[in-house]
């Protein structure tokens, strides 16, 4: 069985290494030949974190991409959509042809469409994503919110599976930095650092003072460098795990928007896999993967992330307990090893929905 697998990004891009490349040891496990190819390089991720799009590598990943749609396969598994930024009368003609497409979300790109500034974009685009999920003999869902709408945009049949990590990777780690200080931590890009986080800075930097700790950031900067309380650290793909073991706590402030509810919590899945635990803001999957009081706490005012920092400093028998709370639900729910075969399976079956007539 030939599974052709065409992601957004390389396996720079965290979505894509997520959401689809890891799973790929597990479906050549399971007897799957795979071939994946990428709209988006490396070389586009490093323009697009510096600011710069260049015209032409834009042009030259889209050929590629509408190239490859003509490829054959038993089963295509697509991230997001096609050809972002096109109108779904332009993306079915490179559609494949007598082939089910396999679509995969993890956020609510749905919303970049459907709710954008501009009148034009809402006409041409705002109904894109639907067309694409009515497309597709399979939707796979991050979450809740992102099934919602797949099943109200007409979905065939529509699964649900976590953003999840390798659990044989993340191990807990016994905590101890060279300069003996605590670790409030967060881990993100550029990008979701000025977005989300920025606005939060200040509260964590406040109590860091007061307690003692240091404010752990990776990857919001290209280079290391400290600045008070903060710590800026570079992202790398091989540093990262270690990069979280060297916290104490782990954050995820998120303001509560309709885009911000497609998103998956894979922060909060890192840093339980390693064993900390958690302050999130209460926004979408959050709630589900929080429990508060057993594995962290959900914090919305800057009063309630001042107690729930304040506490969980002061108090380190509480996150060793939550810590290890929190590494048990991921085990059980958020792990590679659990839902590795269940995508192989949904794969076969798809593929076999196309032997028996059933796919559209």
């Amino acid at each position: 069985m030939k599974v052709f697998i065409l992601t957004r990004y390389d396996r720079q891009g965290a979505s894509s290494r997520l959401r689809i490349m890891q799973y790929i040891p597990y479906l050549a496990q399971a007897g799957l030949d795979v071939r994946v190819e990428s709209l988006f390089d490396a070389q586009y991720l490093e323009q697009m974190y510096a600011g710069r799009r260049f015209a032409g590598t834009l042009t030259k990943s889209l050929l590629r991409r509408m190239y490859h749609m003509r490829e054959q396969a038993d089963v295509v598994w697509l991230e997001k959509e096609a050809l972002p930024w096109f109108p779904w009368g332009i993306e079915k003609m490179f559609w494949p042809r007598n082939i089910p497409v396999v679509t995969d979300y993890d956020d609510a790109i749905f919303h970049q469409y459907d709710q954008h500034r501009h009148s034009m974009i809402q006409s041409l685009l705002g109904q894109k994503i639907n067309q694409v999920m009515q497309a597709s003999a399979t939707v796979i869902a991050g979450n809740q919110y992102l099934a919602d709408r797949a099943h109200k945009a007409g979905a065939n049949r529509v699964e649900i599976l976590p953003t999840v990590v390798d659990t044989s990777a993340y191990q807990q780690a016994f905590r101890k930095n060279e300069d003996g200080k605590l670790r409030l931590g967060w881990i993100g890009t550029p990008y979701t650092w000025s977005t989300y986080a920025l606005n939060f800075a200040s509260w964590v930097v406040h109590v860091a003072a007061t307690e003692g700790a240091m404010f752990r950031v990776v990857g919001a900067e290209p280079t290391p460098r400290k600045s008070g309380t903060i710590e800026f650290l570079p992202w790398s793909e091989e540093s990262e795990i270690s990069l979280i073991n060297g916290m104490d706590i782990g954050l995820m402030p998120l303001p509560d928007t309709p885009f911000n509810r497609g998103k998956c919590g894979y922060k909060l899945i890192q840093y339980m896999a390693c064993g900390l635990p958690v302050i999130a803001s209460p926004v979408g999957v959050n709630r589900e993967i929080v429990e508060p009081g057993v594995n962290g706490f959900l914090a919305e005012t800057e009063d309630e992330w001042h107690n729930a920092l304040t506490t969980l400093a002061r108090d380190p028998e509480l996150r060793r307990r939550m810590g290890e709370a929190g590494r048990l639900k991921v085990e059980k729910t958020f792990s590679l090893q659990i839902q590795g075969p269940r995508m192989a399976k949904i794969l076969r079956s798809v593929a076999k929905g196309r032997e028996l007539g059933l796919n559209n």
